[in-house]
C-alpha cells in the first residue's frame, strides 16, 4: 500500500469536495462512433445522469480511500446544514428521501475504490528479495477499483432504501422499494459504467503524468 502524506491528502480532499460538486451539475455524454465522424460530424447524445459518481471514483484513484472518503463526507455535511448541492436542492430533510442512501454510499464507496487503486502488489521475485519498489497501476487495476466502488455505492444505496421502506420516515404506503431500486440502481447503472471507463481512463493518464 503506497503512503500518502497528510499535506496530500488534504490538497485531493478540497479537489474532490469541489470536483463532487461541479460534477453534479455537469450531465454525462457520449458520443458517436468514429466511424460516423466523417459522414454524420461528431454528435454527444445525453446519457440522461450526472457526472458525479465518475468523480467520486476519480478522485479516489488520484487522493486515495482517505481523501475521497473525507470529501464525500465535507460534501454531505454541506449539502445537509448550508448550500443547495445536491440533485433535488438540500437541507437536512434530504435525509427522509430514500436517494440520500446512494449520497451517503459515496463515502465507503469512495473508500473502497481509495484502497484497491493504491493497493500494490510486488512481482514475486521483489516479493522474495525483499526489494524496494513502486508499482504504478495498470488501467485494468484502476478498472477493478472503479467498479468495486460503483458496487459498494449500490449497495449500500439500496441497504438504505430498504431501511427507508422498513421505517417508513415518510409515513405514507405510496413508497414503492422497487420503484426506488429501479430508478436508482437499475436504470442509471449502463449509464454509469460508462462514467467508471471515463474514470479509469483519466486517472490512468493522470497518475502516469504525475508519476504515481
Amino acid at each position: 500500500m503506497t503512503r500518502i502524506s497528510r499535506p496530500y491528502i488534504l490538497v485531493w480532499t478540497i479537489v474532490g469536495l469541489f470536483l463532487t460538486i461541479g460534477a453534479n451539475f455537469v450531465p454525462a455524454y457520449i458520443i458517436n462512433s468514429p466511424a460516423q465522424w466523417l459522414s454524420q460530424g461528431i454528435t454527444a447524445y445525453p446519457l440522461g445522469f450526472k457526472c458525479q459518481v465518475g468523480a467520486v471514483l476519480l478522485v479516489s484513484c488520484l487522493g486515495g480511500r482517505t481523501a475521497g472518503a473525507l470529501a464525500q463526507v465535507v460534501y454531505l455535511f454541506v449539502g445537509l446544514v448550508w448550500l443547495k448541492i445536491f440533485n433535488d436542492g438540500g437541507g437536512i430533510e434530504y435525509l427522509q428521501k430514500p436517494v440520500f442512501g446512494y449520497l451517503l454510499a459515496f463515502i465507503p464507496g469512495a473508500w473502497v475504490c481509495g484502497q484497491l487503486a493504491f493497493k500494490q502488489t510486488l512481482p514475486k521475485e521483489a516479493a522474495a528479495n525483499s526489494v524496494r519498489t513502486t508499482l504504478k497501476p495498470e488501467l485494468e487495476h484502476l478498472g477493478i477499483s472503479c467498479l468495486c466502488g460503483l458496487f459498494v455505492i449500490h449497495f449500500f444505496g439500496i441497504i438504505y432504501s430498504i431501511g427507508f421502506k422498513i421505517v417508513d420516515l415518510q409515513q405514507s404506503g405510496n413508497f414503492s422499494l422497487v420503484d426506488s431500486i429501479v430508478s436508482y440502481s437499475v436504470y442509471p447503472l449502463p449509464s454509469q459504467l460508462l462514467l467508471v471507463c471515463a474514470a479509469t481512463s483519466i486517472a490512468f493518464v493522470l497518475r502516469r503524468v504525475m508519476f504515481y
